[in-house]
């Protein structure tokens, strides 16, 4: 994965965090990706990286009913941020491809990613997976390259990742958000997720800030 390697230079890894519980949540910024409907009740803040293999395994057997349950019927509104655990070169690969596919195409890439990790991880070329994976979303091999190679595109990612582990305290992933209250033990059941819901209906957490 030399190709990819060379791309994440620099990035600065906390060693050792600790967990922070917080009354509000971190606001939601423009450079956030989401979905569902921004004045719904409930907001979950998911940060997870796509070669980390707890979000990817969440990804393919829960959120798939989440979404149908919550997202889509517009009692959530779902913001993704971008961690760069497991192997941070692959993980700033597929960001950064899933971006530059749009905003419309950006969780469909992801998802893509998700569902092509084992792959990537038993033997197959995470550059040729991702290449295959830019161009079902329509892009071409020269947009590809030049999108993993964007260094303004890459220093934001890693600044943005530096952010959530100064600032948000995030020391693993999958980390969420639910108005406010962070849960960090790792991938979350759908019944905690329906529980933890219900929750924030009720008020038991505070909205986060857009």
């Amino acid at each position: 994965m030399r190709k990819l390697a060379t791309l994440v230079l620099g990035l600065v890894l906390a060693a050792s965090l600790t967990a922070c519980q917080k009354k509000e949540g971190p606001a939601v910024t423009a450079d956030d990706m989401s979905m569902g409907n921004p004045a719904a009740k409930v907001t979950m803040i998911e940060y997870a990286s796509v070669s980390c293999p707890h979000c990817a395994r969440f990804d393919m057997e829960i959120f798939p009913s989440f979404k149908t349950r919550y997202i889509d019927t517009g009692q959530v509104f779902y913001v993704a941020r971008e961690a760069l655990t497991g192997d941070p070169a692959i993980a700033a690969a597929g960001f950064l491809t899933a971006r530059c596919a749009g905003k419309d195409k950006y969780f469909q890439v992801v998802d893509a990613i998700y569902h092509a990790q084992q792959e990537m991880f038993t033997g197959g070329e995470p550059h040729a997976v991702l290449l295959n994976i830019a161009r079902s979303a329509g892009m071409t091999d020269s947009q590809f390259e030049s999108c993993i190679k964007d260094e303004s595109a890459l220093n934001a990612l890693n600044a943005r990742w530096e952010r959530y582990v100064k600032d948000d305290k995030i020391n693993g992933t999958p980390t969420f958000v639910i108005n406010g209250k962070v849960y960090d033990k790792g991938e979350m059941t759908l019944k905690e997720l329906d529980d933890a819901v219900a929750e924030a209906k009720a008020g038991g957490a505070a909205k986060t800030g857009s």
